[in-house]
């Protein structure tokens, strides 16, 4: 084991709609020079795939973060694969943003579900908000084909699709044959040549993750490589990690679109005592720090604990 700091805490917490397949959330929080860092890491990820998200903890614990150019941040709320009721008291719950990222291609429902709660997202938005979906790259091109048009309508306009396949030929063939624009994240992030989308001109926007592309500055770095319009997305983390998300997003020479880094709502607690919540659809730009001394106290047993330092060790060593 190697360069695992002794200065840190774990964190867990049940969520409140079960999302991206999992119903407890959990990571380290990490203290440095600059202030706290977060390495969350979900566990079906390696140690290969976990170390840029050490590199983003070791960064904002140890360095901190460049100069913002803004003080607060535009955001959309999250829709998980809920019932339209639940979705459209989320965005009524959602501090006041006007655009919702609203999650589809959910195993076990059918397209009549998801039309469904993008028409009670539309509906609770009104007609000036903006609608997104995010398929996690789930559908292959003809059945990307086949949906858009039909969530669009249910959408009232969809304002892009984020991931709709895996593949960044079938991301250049959709965007070419339908006019909803394309966005790409894990063809960015999970890609071992993320300027393959930019070469093939399949995305109009590309969503950034600090922790899975280690780091705000590498973030910064790849935004400038790719030259098209980023929307900065969160990694389902506590208030540590979305401040990083903040920190990039505030960072951007430009920001056009609303970040998807308000999900803490998501959480049924948060790590820190003044979670990173919207208000008037924006979150402010400033640190957190966690509210409790003891992993115990933010809701990790001595078994979790012991599972994080390991990972650690194994990520770090």
């Amino acid at each position: 084991m190697t360069d695992v700091p002794a200065d840190l805490l774990v964190y867990s917490t049940p969520l409140r709609q079960r999302f991206r397949g999992i119903d407890v959330r959990d990571g380290v929080l990490l203290r440095g020079d600059a202030g706290w860092g977060e390495f969350s890491p979900f566990w079906d990820y390696d140690a290969d795939t976990s170390r840029p998200w050490l590199a983003a903890a070791r960064e904002a614990a140890d360095v901190g973060w460049p100069t913002p150019l803004r003080d607060r941040v535009p955001v959309n709320v999250t829709i998980p694969a809920v019932g339209p009721d639940d979705a459209a008291r989320l965005v009524r719950e959602s501090g006041g943003c006007r655009t919702a990222k609203v999650k589809v291609a959910e195993p076990g429902q059918d397209v009549a579900q998801e039309q469904a709660r993008l028409e009670a997202v539309r509906d609770a938005l009104g007609p000036e908000g903006a609608v997104r979906i995010d398929a996690n790259a789930a559908w292959d091109l003809g059945t990307a084909l086949d949906r858009l048009p039909l969530l669009d309508r249910a959408a009232g306009g969809l304002e892009y699709a984020e991931q709709p396949c895996a593949a960044v030929a079938d991301l250049a063939a959709l965007r070419r044959r339908q006019h909803v624009p394309i966005a790409a994240d894990e063809s960015i992030r999970r890609a071992a040549d993320p300027m393959a989308v930019r070469r093939a001109d399949a995305a109009d926007v590309v969503v950034l993750k600090v922790q899975p592309l280690g780091g705000v500055r590498a973030c910064l770095r790849l935004a400038e490589e790719v030259g098209l319009p980023v929307v900065v997305s969160s990694a389902l983390e506590s208030s540590v990690g979305i401040a990083a998300g903040v920190a990039l997003a505030a960072a951007l020479p430009e920001l056009p679109y609303a970040c998807g880094l308000a999900t803490v709502h998501l959480f049924e607690r948060d790590a820190v005592a003044d979670p990173l919540l919207p208000t008037d659809g924006a979150l402010d730009v400033r640190r957190v720090v966690p509210r409790a001394a003891s992993s115990a106290g933010l809701g990790a047993d001595d078994a979790t604990a012991r599972r994080w330092r390991a990972r650690l060790a194994e990520v770090a060593g």
